[in-house]
């Protein structure tokens, strides 16, 4: 039998990372892909955040809540994604 961890590392940081990361990445695909590719690059910046979250929440070693810290950190990278396409979205239909 394994010990408890009397001081267990705080795991919100990682979901917050998760956020970040998408953050990150759809700036960039904004940025960097043309109009017609972003949809198809905002999905794969997405499995990439899901991707992260396993690995963060699988580096931090507790296996107390890690579902929820993985849905945590998928929905809020999903809100995250869609939120940076909708102001794409909306800026590329203000005339300039």
């Amino acid at each position: 039998m394994s010990t408890p961890d009397l001081a267990p590392r705080k795991t919100f940081g990682g979901v917050i990372a998760v956020w970040v990361l998408a953050l990150v990445a759809g700036l960039a695909v904004g940025v960097f892909v043309p109009a017609e590719w972003r949809a198809q690059w905002i999905t794969v910046a997405l499995g990439g955040c899901v991707i992260a979250a396993f690995a963060v929440q699988l580096w931090y070693g507790r296996s107390q809540a890690f579902i929820q810290r993985v849905a945590a950190s998928v929905l809020g990278a999903l809100i995250v994604l869609g939120v940076v396409t909708a102001g794409f979205g909306l800026a590329s239909i203000v005339p300039r």
